[in-house]
């Protein structure tokens, strides 16, 4: 049977157990003011530069790179607006040949020669370059029925785009058409396609030929 420790053994091993707690507790803190903030002063050093890196390199970009300018891409943008350079001016006709060719296109042909005896011409068209008032309620509100073009007559019904197009559209498709092929007439501006939309808001049917030759007489 095992002797059991005498009082005063186990009492100097606490005392001795206490000093050493209370002597690693005295360099901790002693460590701890050596180092302000409890931070080692080389990885703060090293997050400043990082820190000043990363702003210098954001300055230089804002000044250097080339940026993105909404205008140059925005096709409805004005080419009047200050800022935007020549190059990037676009015209109507410029853009309404996107719309040409998603719209009318299959009809009347990239070429703008229509399809003989079924869709007329647009290439040298009367109607194409002449009043333009006629050509946009054609577009607004369609058109049926017996027409002449170039000398060729053509019986057929072209489906009204007034509700599928805005006036801007409708005045950028009739630009190009007006000034390509050969075609040489004003563009048509979307206050005047605006104009005629409203004044004519209450038809309901197709325009015909002859009464389209009325208007502007």
């Amino acid at each position: 049977m095992s002797t059991p420790p005498d009082k005063n053994f186990r009492l100097e091993q606490a005392c001795a157990s206490d000093a050493s707690i209370q002597q690693v507790h005295d360099e901790l803190r002693k460590q701890k003011a050596d180092k302000p903030g409890g931070y080692p002063f080389l990885p703060l050093a090293i997050l400043g530069l990082m820190a000043m890196a990363i702003y210098l390199s954001s300055n230089y970009l804002v000044h250097y790179s080339i940026r993105f300018d909404p205008l140059v891409v925005n096709e409805t943008a004005s080419r009047e607006k200050p800022g935007v350079m020549a190059a990037a001016n676009v015209t109507p006709a410029m853009l309404g040949k996107r719309v040409f060719t998603t719209v009318c296109q299959a009809c009347h042909q990239a070429n703008g020669q229509g399809v003989p005896g079924v869709y007329p011409p647009l290439a040298g068209s009367e109607w194409a370059q002449g009043n333009e008032e006629r050509i946009i309620r054609i577009v607004l509100h369609g058109l049926n029925g017996p027409i002449t073009v170039e000398g060729k007559n053509f019986s057929n019904v072209m489906a009204p785009l007034g509700a599928v197009l805005k006036d801007e559209q409708i005045a950028n498709a009739l630009s190009y058409v007006r000034q390509e092929w050969g075609n040489k007439a004003p563009e048509v501006k979307a206050e005047t396609v605006a104009r005629i939309r409203a004044e004519t808001a209450g038809r309901a049917t197709y325009w015909t030929a002859p009464e389209l030759q009325k208007i502007g007489q």
